[in-house]
């Protein structure tokens, strides 16, 4: 069985080889080829230590971030060299986390070398732990989530031993780093129908541990507007906006703040204030996770608007305000969350839909029209006013411009040099009458 090589692999192999140690392609790489799948990282496993391997690519540029393993640079792309793992290939294969990563290949014998069964079973489209199930998961923790990750990555089901294995020690994924556990959780969410593993990771015992909060929505009733309970309500939601960082998170703590501001007011229950609560919830859950500042302003804005309420008669300056509100880049994302907001009512919100569409072409039309999404947009700035008015710097400018601005809102075409110092003038005039 051939596997096509690309040239710069050839080369690390060729020159390890050279020094009289073993090296292979290895892991992902052969699991991907044999589901027909594009090979884009190309992993190495040697005989070779990782000092050995910085002295025969010195020649390269060569760093090493992960314990032990070696990154060498050829023609601006990543090579991830890997001593053994214990004393040859066999054991370094069976301390790899499931057996489709287990796999090596021999160039020279255009063998796949599989002795775990890696092959079968992917046939049977199965995510099993290396040998020892136990073993491998306290090796790394992190391996739980990528067991849930990958097979939602692949669209395979675990295998029974496996999953009982990490229900059984769920609890040592607190051991893992929140960087990690970020990392994971991000691409398992990007996935096909991530609600199916976001309710998987529930069962085993992983969401506990990883996000509490969205546990306490567990069986949390909603009310006649509701047909499903707040976490249900939350996943569905998760299927229904597109496969996009920023959405599919909103999607995921959108609601989360409502166990909290659950009250009964006349014998009906209310979530009154939940779209706040929920994006405090957010920042504090992001943060803890150490996503990056940007990523934490942009899920919490939504999570914050999320509750939005459109109406044909609104006027196109209060579109306009919103779009200020929320921002240019993330408007169209909010109707899409609300979309989705609506469908996992459960109940019929078709009207509502129609309407998010209706406003959906309306912002649409402002963007493209082009209006002042700030007081910098003005075609007037503080130095034109200081010097137009004679005025010296200091609060009252910045009166006028958030004045102007106003005006402008209400009717872009009031944003011309000329238009806006007469008006300014108006307003100075106005204030010492």
């Amino acid at each position: 069985m051939k596997i096509p090589i690309p040239k710069e692999v050839r080369f690390i192999l060729r020159r390890i080889k050279d020094k009289g140690h073993e090296a292979y392609p290895v892991g992902g790489v052969i699991r991907d080829w044999l589901l027909n799948k594009e090979v884009k990282d190309w992993d190495i496993t040697t005989s070779m230590s990782s000092k050995e391997i910085i002295e025969i690519f010195k020649d390269k540029t060569v760093f090493s971030l992960k314990h032990d393993t070696v990154t060498v640079v050829i023609k601006g792309k990543n090579y991830e060299i890997t001593p053994f793992r214990g004393n040859d290939l066999i054991e370094d294969l069976r301390h790899r986390d499931f057996t489709i990563n287990a796999m090596a290949y021999d160039p020279d014998s255009e063998r796949i070398i599989d002795p775990y069964g890696g092959r079968r079973d992917i046939k049977r489209k199965l995510i099993r732990a290396t040998e020892d199930s136990k073993e491998r998961f306290n090796e790394d923790p992190l391996r739980m989530l990528r067991a849930i990750r990958i097979s939602a990555e692949l669209g395979f089901r675990i295998e029974k031993n496996t999953l009982q294995t990490i229900t059984l020690m769920s609890d040592l994924i607190k051991n893992v780093s929140e960087e990690r556990i970020r990392d994971e959780l991000l691409k398992t969410i990007l996935t096909l129908s991530p609600s199916k593993w976001i309710a998987l990771m529930h069962r085993c015992g992983l969401l506990k541990h990883i996000i509490p909060e969205l546990v306490q929505c567990y069986g949390v009733r909603q009310n006649r507007f509701h047909r499903y309970t707040v976490f249900k309500h939350i996943l569905i939601t998760l299927d229904n906006v597109e496969p996009d960082p920023i959405l599919r998170l909103s999607a995921l703590f959108h609601d989360i703040g409502k166990p909290k501001t659950k009250k009964k007011v006349r014998g009906r229950v209310v979530f009154y204030g939940h779209e706040k609560e929920s994006a405090k919830m957010t920042d504090q859950i992001m943060r803890r996770l150490r996503f990056s500042n940007e990523m934490i302003e942009k899920v919490t804005k939504l999570v914050r608007e999320h509750m939005l309420n459109y109406s044909s008669d609104w006027s196109d300056s209060t579109i306009r305000r919103l779009i200020k509100r929320v921002g240019k880049d993330l408007i169209m994302p909010l109707i899409s969350l609300r979309k989705a907001d609506f469908i996992a009512h459960g109940t019929d919100k078709s009207l509502e839909i129609k309407l998010l569409e209706e406003l959906r072409e309306r912002v649409k039309k402002e963007l493209e029209k082009g209006f002042a999404l700030s007081i910098k947009d003005l075609k007037i700035n503080g130095n034109i006013i200081m010097d137009v008015l004679g005025i010296p710097e200091g609060p009252e400018v910045g009166r006028i411009l958030k004045i102007l601005y106003d005006m402008v809102i209400e009717d872009p075409s009031l944003n011309q040099e000329d238009i806006l110092i007469s008006l300014a003038k108006k307003i100075k005039e106005g204030a010492s009458s």
